[in-house]
């Protein structure tokens, strides 16, 4: 219940401190893909499960509306505490990025 809980709750930067508390925290603060760390420059968000799919041993997730393939480099590859998918994308003057992505476990 309380990871449910957490997960719903779960934001990759905590600007007004609500989730200092979240028994996640520290987890969260401390994600990586391969491009960095994942809180450092954008929020996450979970994904739901219609959103986001693996195909031929590579991941892409739908955000506002348009699939955007997931580099290699930007897949989280530590075990997902929360169960459902994340991402944390970044806007950009050239479209959307994905700093960070952590499948999840499809339920």
């Amino acid at each position: 219940m309380l990871l449910v809980a957490a997960s719903q709750l779960a934001q990759a930067r905590d600007l007004d401190g609500r989730y200092a508390n979240s028994p996640l925290k520290q987890w969260f603060d401390g994600l990586r893909s391969g491009k960095g760390p994942c809180c450092s420059d954008a929020d996450g968000s979970a994904v739901s499960d219609v959103d986001w799919e693996s195909k031929d041993g590579h991941y892409r997730v739908r955000l506002d509306g348009q699939w955007i393939d997931v580099p290699d480099e930007a897949v989280v590859t530590e075990p997902n505490r929360v169960g459902r998918a994340m991402v944390w994308p970044i806007h950009g003057y050239t479209g959307v990025t994905i700093r960070c992505f952590m499948p999840g476990s499809m339920t």
